[in-house]
């Protein structure tokens, strides 16, 4: 499946064009490109955007160690976001002392990139709306003198993948048998 075969409504036209421009986008190694598509595609869930975007990112030069570690990007990110999110709402200071004691070695030994790991836990993280998150990955990233415009490629890729698994999510419901559901 590819980019193309994401058959998007006529009132999601402004979706589809952000998604074929990102697509093309040059800000972003293909590398670290393909994996935000991987990484929001699987924070998103939906199963036709997960496919689509998959294919496109093997087409596009998204290598084996790369679609593992955009996926470990992801699950390691949808159970940080949760408890960090939290840390973060809750006005008892108590809890940000203590340890997580959550395993998350891939975190700092990803199999790729560290630049390209951490691009895809901003993405995910804005996804998954954990302003902690955003804050630690994008300091991190800033550090390893990553551009503003390049952090933003990934937050702008994140969005769209978002809006593009919520309409589809949506007409699947919506249309059942039309979407093969």
């Amino acid at each position: 499946m590819s980019i193309e075969a994401l058959r998007l409504p006529a009132y999601a036209r402004d979706i589809a064009t952000n998604l074929s421009v990102l697509a093309r986008e040059t800000v972003l190694s293909d590398q670290a490109k393909w994996g935000c598509f991987v990484a929001s595609a699987h924070a998103v869930g939906e199963p036709s955007t997960i496919r689509a975007l998959a294919g496109a990112a093997q087409a596009g030069g998204l290598s084996p160690e790369g679609f593992d570690a955009a996926r470990t990007a992801a699950a390691i990110m949808a159970m940080n976001n949760v408890y960090f999110r939290a840390l973060h709402l809750m006005t008892a200071p108590d809890y940000r002392d203590l340890p997580s004691r959550l395993r998350m070695n891939r975190l700092s030994r990803p199999s790729v990139s560290a630049v390209d790991y951490e691009l895809w836990c901003v993405a995910v993280s804005a996804i998954n709306g954990c302003g902690a998150c955003l804050d630690a990955h994008e300091a991190e990233l800033r550090e390893r003198g990553v551009a503003p415009i390049q952090v933003q490629a990934a937050l702008r890729i994140a969005a769209v993948v978002n809006a593009v698994g919520r309409v589809l999510a949506a007409e699947a419901a919506a249309n059942p048998r039309k979407w093969g559901v």
